[in-house]
């Protein structure tokens, strides 16, 4: 059997090793640099995608705003590279897993707990707007936790840099997810960032301490109708002072909204507040322009070695394994996590690779999904088109011992209450093939929970917990 070394890919000192989520345009990978052993994750580009989708402004602001941002309770971008084929963005690697799965398990949070959180988010939101940098999609799916429960905030890919305020002074960009998306944005006549990712903020306020989202409807219209008018109701057990403030940040009127120095100043938000202490870096942004250079000076450039293919499955080793777990906490792989499925899930088999790999297929093609295999990976395509696209769905096998597998099945594209619908009617294929515990009711996968959660997010759109690759 092929060992993990072998079958890796190198660039530069990093070790690439597996996927963490995929888009249209990039992939993220787990990554180990080789002279340190510090666990990264790299976000991969295909050049000549970018160049065909015109995608090299926004793929530029990005970095450039992740290099800009200098900030601990920001992912940190450690360096950029490139190859003739692709860029390597080299980012820093939380373990701590997403917010939205504190929310999305445990319902609500304490106040005093959201408070906490709402504090980090706030000082990094406005330490960004001092630099003249806008989120535009903060949500809890963008928000992260290292191993130390510190919030981290990520995803600057539809972030907005002072060069594309128009002469009115305000950007025009419609983007964001819906349900946390500021009236003035929808509205598409222009807004001020710093507002827009205030109203954001104020929503992932109510989320974190209600449990659910204050604006939601299935129909579109009558959603932004709702958010149109700030048409919500704060629950019963929200502070007094905690409901002053949100309704002051959900203001539909941007111009009456309360401001960011204004809530640092709130006496509900000042409550054990305690401003992170860190140094002011001068960034420079000179070499970003390198990395897309035609010409491509050869001796900046990084070279992709590639090891033969493995004819086994990758064998996980202890590190990786912990770093698909909450922080070190192992049981989240292997047990079932209260009916809980987002945008990935796993399960484990005692069964031969080449048997769960027939079984997967098996299950998948009356389902409407083309698979196509490439060694123990497969990539598995809906025919119809949903809300998104059509649904598509990355599988992998790993060795976690000589006769134990970890499958991970997560999505790929496409919308996630899809994916929830999709493998629940995969699972009900995969019985067979599943290790269980003696104890363990019939009809559950282990490690992985066929029903669709009640999440207080529409279908999430980012891979944890490295930062999401531009879909």
């Amino acid at each position: 059997m092929a060992s993990s070394r072998s079958s890796r890919t190198r660039v530069g000192r990093y070790e690439l090793g597996r996927t963490l989520g995929e888009g249209t345009f990039a992939k993220v990978k787990f990554a180990r640099n080789t002279e340190t052993g510090e666990n990264v994750a790299i976000k991969i580009l295909d050049k000549e995608k970018v160049l065909k989708h015109k995608m090299i402004n926004q793929i530029k602001r990005e970095i450039s705003t992740m290099k800009l941002i200098r900030h601990p309770n920001v992912i940190r971008m450690y360096e950029v590279m490139a190859s003739k084929t692709k860029i390597y963005i080299v980012l820093e690697f939380v373990t701590g897993g997403e917010l939205f799965d504190k929310i999305a398990t445990r319902g609500r949070l304490k106040e005093d707990e959201a408070r906490k959180y709402f504090q980090q988010l706030i000082n990094t939101v406005d330490y960004c707007h001092s630099r003249g940098v806008f989120h535009r999609d903060l949500k809890p799916e963008n928000l992260l936790l290292d191993a130390s429960g510190c919030l981290k905030v990520s995803d600057f890919g539809l972030s907005a840099l002072p060069q594309q305020v128009r002469e009115d002074g305000l950007l025009h960009t419609t983007c964001g997810t819906p349900n946390y998306v500021a009236p003035e944005v929808i509205n598409n006549k222009g807004y001020d960032g710093a507002k827009a990712d205030l109203w954001s903020c104020g929503v992932i306020l109510f989320v974190l301490m209600a449990g659910y989202l204050p604006f939601e409807e299935s129909n579109l219209m009558a959603l932004y109708k709702k958010i149109n008018k700030a048409d919500f109701s704060c629950p019963p057990w929200f502070s007094s002072s905690a409901k002053k403030l949100i309704k002051r940040i959900l203001d539909p009127n941007p111009v009456t909204r309360i401001t960011t120095s204004e809530v640092i100043q709130n006496e509900w938000f000042k409550k054990g507040y305690v401003p992170p202490r860190f140094e002011q870096e001068d960034v420079s942004l000179d070499d970003v322009d390198a990395i897309f250079n035609e010409a491509g000076d050869s001796q900046v450039l990084v070279v992709e070695r590639r090891d033969e293919r493995p004819t086994a499955p990758v064998t996980m080793n202890a590190f990786e394994l912990i770093s698909k777990s909450q922080g070190l906490n192992l049981s989240s792989l292997f047990e079932k996590q209260m009916g809980l499925v987002k945008r990935e899930t796993r399960f484990t088999s005692k069964c031969p690779a080449n048997e769960i790999i027939s079984k997967i297929e098996e299950a998948a093609l009356p389902l409407g999904f083309d698979v196509k295999k490439n060694n123990y990976k497969l990539k598995l395509q809906g025919e119809k088109t949903g809300r998104k696209g059509h649904l598509s769905v990355a599988t992998e096998i790993f060795e976690v011992a000589p006769s134990l597998h970890m499958v991970e099945v997560r999505k790929s594209g496409g919308d996630t209450l899809e994916f929830h619908k999709f493998y629940k009617n995969l699972s009900t294929g995969l019985q067979d093939i599943v290790w269980r515990n003696g104890d363990e009711a019939n009809g559950d996968l282990t490690g992985a929970a066929p029903a669709a959660p009640s999440s207080p997010s529409p279908a999430p759109s980012s891979p944890s917990p490295a930062p999401s690759p531009s879909s």
